[in-house]
């Protein structure tokens, strides 16, 4: 059914990554620096994950792809 096989861990990056960047955007919130630091470890976390490595992960598309399987969950979780 899924054209890419996502791992779990790096689907739950990626959420993760959408709800820091949202709390984020709140202006005020008092824990900008903590938001920050989470921000940059998920985005390496998911830039380095193996599963680029993979011939699955090898298409630009399957970058794409991930942001899309999870672009549901931005309008119903919470930081």
């Amino acid at each position: 059914m899924d054209r890419f096989p996502f791992p779990d861990d790096l689907v739950d990056a990626q959420r993760d990554w959408h709800a820091t960047y949202r709390a984020l955007a709140i202006p005020g919130s008092p824990r900008m620096t903590e938001l920050r630091r989470r921000l940059l470890l998920l985005s390496v976390r998911i830039h380095w994950h193996p599963f680029w490595s993979t011939p699955a992960g090898w298409s630009p598309a399957a970058r794409v792809e991930l942001r899309r399987l999870t672009a549901a969950d931005r309008r119903t979780d919470a930081a």
